[in-house]
């Protein structure tokens, strides 16, 4: 068995773990690049939720949608993207990051501008399964790319950063939801989502390098080693000082062979559960929250704002809260903030006055989206290199299955006529079972 042996993970670097100057750009840029995809990855998924309203009104858009057609629809995302994410772990641990997420930009930026052309709802659920693929990669690869470069201290506070673009493309589908939709329609809301392939797309190309840290485990210690010169990476904490050869005739687990075996299955297992569980109820409540509200009484633009809430609680309440998890562990935070969705949402439907109303969904907001993203940073500390794409490609693809779930569901309940007490109450479920997993999974193998 041939292995890598790396530097410790806390390199002595002068400046706050900056080596220098070129070196916090360079980290600062591939941060912005995978913050840049997320906030498409958000506004793909709010921008749905936002549109769904105009779309069940006026059957001459796609077709005559009733809830549960429309869950299905919201639901088509889930799919890719979960097919996305399981793939991204696979591909991203043999043929390096960078070229999957180029490839994932584009093809992101293809399905959002095919989806502004569908005149059917089986073309439009197909743009939106084909879209999916993309998103799956970019969220399961993203939290990759950002811990293999973020500095030890920092790597919680520096996934947040690029996951908090999810709730601000939330924030940004739903403004401009309000804004544009009667100037530009739901068509034109989808070709902003479709501008990647513009900007981010070249950006990328020119600013984001693979992993010197995976070209050595991949043993191409050479290539490792030019990167880190051009972009001023530390050699020590990237590069392998020696290779060890052993005869045991044993073959070092990577990918998901690692993440299923040993000490790391039943970790992996609760991450799952709590991805599943997170995100369930994330895609329930951006795809249905608005309709729930408005059946309540709530006007269409009141509604909507009910999303920007949503999504600008997760946005603070993940980059707070991460700070905090960088300092004491992410295990009682994650804890916190699932309880916080627990009981806001089991009080939701009993309050009244606008403002305690808006505050409860905002914490609602952190304590699922907020989560999740606290869940990637964790699981993308606690892997090894070896296994770090295939840990985070279950947490978000397996996670997804609750993002079919959820919108499916959402619809099944209003079908039923039953109330929003009700929907609030299943997901409040969720998060409570997601706070005992979280409680359950043991951290001491973080890397």
């Amino acid at each position: 068995m041939t292995t890598a042996v790396f530097s410790p993970e806390r390199p002595t670097l002068t400046q706050g773990n900056w080596q220098s100057t070129k070196h916090r750009r360079s980290v600062y840029g591939v941060v912005a690049i995978m913050f840049l995809a997320m906030i498409f990855d958000g506004y793909d998924i709010v921008v749905y939720g936002a549109i769904l309203p105009t779309l069940m009104a006026d059957p001459s858009q796609i077709g005559q949608l009733n809830p549960t057609i429309a869950g299905t629809l919201g639901s088509n995302t889930m799919i890719g993207i979960m097919i996305g994410a399981l793939g991204a772990g696979a591909i991203g641990d043999r043929i390096g990051r960078r070229m999957m997420m180029l490839v994932a930009f584009a093809w992101f930026s293809i399905g959002m501008a095919a989806g502004a052309f569908a005149t059917t709802i089986t073309f439009f659920g197909a743009t939106r399964l084909f879209t999916g693929l993309a998103l799956g990669v970019i969220t399961a690869g993203g939290g990759a790319v950002i811990a293999e470069f973020a500095p030890p201290a920092r790597k919680n506070m520096f996934n947040a950063i690029g996951y908090v673009g999810i709730p601000a493309g939330g924030v940004v589908a739903s403004m401009f939801a309000i804004w544009f939709q009667d100037i530009i329609g739901w068509r034109g809301l989808f070709l902003i989502g479709a501008s990647p392939i513009l900007f981010l797309l070249p950006l990328a190309i020119y600013m984001l390098p693979e992993s010197p840290r995976w070209l050595t485990a991949m043993g191409r210690a050479d290539k490792a080693r030019a990167i880190c010169t051009k972009f001023d990476f530390p050699e020590t904490q990237f590069v392998a000082e020696k290779v060890v050869v052993t005869d045991t005739g044993q073959k070092e687990k990577i990918g998901f062979g690692a993440i299923f075996s040993g000490r790391y299955l039943v970790p992996t297992l609760l991450i799952g559960t709590m991805s599943f569980m997170a995100i369930m109820a994330v895609y329930g409540l951006n795809t249905w929250l608005p309709h729930i509200m408005k059946a309540n009484g709530m006007s269409s633009s009141a509604s909507l704002y009910t999303l920007v809430a949503l999504n600008f609680g997760a946005a603070v309440g993940a980059l707070a809260c991460s700070k905090v998890a960088d300092v004491i562990g992410p295990k009682p935070v994650i804890t916190f903030t699932f309880a916080t969705a627990a009981i806001c949402m089991f009080a939701m439907p009993y309050l009244t006055i606008p403002a305690l109303m808006y505050t409860a969904v905002a914490l609602t907001g952190m304590g699922v989206t907020g989560t999740q993203i606290l869940i990637y940073g964790m699981t993308s500390n606690f892997y090894p290199t070896r296994a770090r794409q295939a840990g985070m490609s279950w947490s978000s693809g397996f996670g997804r299955l609750g993002g079919i779930v959820g919108p499916s569901l959402g619809g099944v309940l209003i079908t039923m006529g039953l109330g929003a007490s009700d929907a609030f109450m299943v997901f409040a479920v969720a998060t409570v079972i997601g706070a005992v997993c979280m409680i359950l999974t043991p951290l001491k193998n973080r890397h």
